[in-house]
């Protein structure tokens, strides 16, 4: 891995790591990282989705209702 040096507004650096719950500066830069490739993929999953060709078993199957409480676990 490699270091590198930026210069980050304290003031946005403080407020992103309350935001995140985030306790140092690495985590809350790698969480805003993470967040970003993740939100700016998301068009794509979805485009991916949209485009995705079932079969007839694939769009009949049978809906299952999951269990809520106890039981569930």
């Amino acid at each position: 891995m490699t270091i590198t040096s930026i210069d980050i507004d304290q003031a946005e650096l403080k407020q992103a790591k309350e935001l995140a719950g985030t306790t140092s500066n690495r985590e809350t830069v790698d969480l805003a990282l993470r967040t970003l490739i993740a939100v700016r993929r998301q068009p794509a999953a979805v485009e991916r989705i949209i485009g995705r060709s079932f079969e007839p078993d694939q769009l009949d199957a049978p809906t299952i209702t999951p269990r809520v409480g106890p039981a569930a676990r």
